[in-house]
C-alpha cells in the first residue's frame, strides 16, 4: 500500500510531527511505501534547518531529511504557509529582500496543486495535526 503523509503541527509544539515519523518507520517496516509527505501550516517549521534542540532530544529536521535519503520520500513544504511563518528557501529569500534563508533540499516549496496530486497517487493520505 502506498501512503502519503500531511503534517500540520509544529516541531516541539506539537506531537503530530513525532507521530508521524514513527507511523512512517513503522509502514516502511512492514513493507509499504511512503510517496511523500506534505508540510501545512505549522508543520512547515519541520523544514527549518535553523531548529537546534537540545543534543539529547531528536532533531525534528534531521529525521526527516534520514527518511527522504533511506527511502526517497519526497519532502513538499506549503510556500504561502512557510513564508507566512518565516521559513523560505534562497531563492525566495532573495525574491523577497531578505538576506538569510533557512530551507534546503530535500525540502521543496510546492503549492497545494502537490498535495492534491499525492493524494490522486496513494492508496491512503494520513492527517498528523
Amino acid at each position: 500500500m502506498q501512503y502519503g503523509l500531511l503534517i500540520m503541527g509544529a516541531p516541539y509544539s506539537s506531537s503530530a510531527p513525532h507521530s508521524a515519523l514513527r507511523f512512517a518507520q513503522a509502514v516502511l517496516n512492514k513493507g509499504h511505501q511512503i510517496k511523500g509527505v506534505f508540510f501545512y501550516q505549522d508543520g512547515v517549521q519541520n523544514a527549518s534547518q535553523l531548529m537546534a534542540p537540545p543534543q539529547d532530544e531528536l532533531n525534528m529536521r534531521d529525521a526527516w531529511v534520514e527518511l527522504h535519503r533511506q527511502h526517497g520520500v519526497a519532502l513538499d513544504v506549503c510556500i504561502a504557509a512557510a513564508l507566512r511563518r518565516g521559513v523560505m528557501s534562497e531563492s525566495e529569500a532573495k525574491r523577497h529582500g531578505q538576506v538569510n534563508f533557512n530551507l534546503e533540499a530535500p525540502f521543496e516549496l510546492t503549492g497545494l496543486g502537490q498535495l492534491l496530486e499525492l493524494q490522486q497517487c496513494c492508496d491512503r493520505l494520513i492527517t498528523f495535526a
